[in-house]
């Protein structure tokens, strides 16, 4: 366990907004854990990757940072295996680690930013495959008292992008290890999403899948360590069917991804480059280029005037399409 007092935390958001918080303290196991939550007081804020955060002001919290470590291999069938992985491990590692050993079911989740504690909190999704599918359960501490607790699936109330963690239960529990069940057979291959199906003319391998989302991420999203940003910054909407044929009406060429036989996902992406915000900035805070769904710092943004920067476009495409954008990240 490593404290840190009066420190700046432009070095753990990928937002690289420099604020600076009370109290850090670097966490590397549950016993470690327990012992600060006995031995301090909060509040507290749980960090892992800094990936799906933006930081508006300097924060007078005690600010615990997850990098509790360890792949291991919890249980195992002929057909498949149960990994248990410590809360701040990388995700990205963790998929690689996935692959090379053909484990399948994490490799459309290649590339995602942010750590495993941080993943079901987001039930972080990509290339039609969402956290949930490949998800067990996670043991988690109970910041009031320290005590841990089990969560299984079903106690986790996954939806898009959302979780328990992220309404009743936000800020309350520290996720220390997250369990998923992985194919060594008969991997259950995904290219359903077209950027995906246009790359294989056959039934490619996971290490081919995690290889094309890989280049593909890469080709439309910029390295946070050049350019400051957290990867989508908004949700796709979900909207009824009613409100797409209204929209397919106007905007014939509307891309939308069907939920089930009343709802319809539409890409935010689309809508904020029609609204004309792709590419713009305002002063340091910008959206990407290649990809509106993206915001970005130019070099010396606060996270207070990105976000000031989101509520314009929110606004924007609230004008123009109807439909109220809701940000991924956390913004604190």
């Amino acid at each position: 366990m490593k404290k840190y007092e009066d420190v700046s935390l432009k070095a753990y958001n990928t937002f690289g907004i420099d604020v600076k918080c009370r109290l850090l303290y670097k966490i590397s196991s549950e016993h470690q854990l327990q012992k600060v939550l006995s031995e301090t007081d909060g509040p507290y804020f749980i960090l892992g990757g800094g990936s799906n955060l933006l930081l508006s002001s300097d924060q007078e919290l005690t600010i615990l940072k997850n990098e509790i470590d360890g792949i291991i291999i919890d249980s195992e069938t002929a057909e498949s295996v149960i990994l248990k992985v410590g809360g701040g491990v990388n995700w990205h590692s963790l998929v690689l680690w996935a692959v090379e050993h053909d484990y399948g079911g994490l490799e459309n989740l290649s590339l995602i930013p942010g750590t495993v504690g941080a993943s079901p909190i987001q039930n972080i999704g990509a290339y039609g495959v969402e956290l949930d599918q490949i998800f067990l359960k996670l043991d988690a501490i109970r910041i009031e008292n320290g005590k841990k607790t089990t969560f299984l699936k079903e106690d986790c109330h996954f939806g898009y992008r959302d979780s328990v963690f992220k309404k009743e239960l936000k800020g309350q529990y520290f996720i220390t290890y997250v369990y998923f069940q992985l194919t060594k057979s008969n991997h259950k291959i995904n290219i359903s999403y077209a950027p995906l199906a246009a790359r294989f003319n056959d039934i490619p391998t996971i290490k081919a899948i995690s290889d094309a989302v890989i280049e593909i991420r890469q080709s439309k999203l910029p390295d946070p360590a050049k350019l400051g940003n957290s990867g989508s910054f908004f949700k796709n909407p979900i909207i009824s069917i009613e409100e797409f044929e209204a929209l397919k009406h106007k905007y014939p060429l509307i891309p939308s991804y069907p939920v089930n036989q009343h709802n319809i996902k539409v890409p935010a992406g689309w809508l904020i480059e029609k609204a004309g915000w792709k590419g713009r900035r305002i002063g340091d805070a910008g959206s990407y280029e290649k990809q509106a769904l993206v915001l970005v710092n130019h070099g010396n943004a606060s996270g207070s005037e990105i976000w000031q920067f989101a509520q314009m476009i929110i606004k924007d495409v609230e004008l123009k399409f109807g439909i109220t954008l809701s940000p991924e990240v956390n913004i604190v």
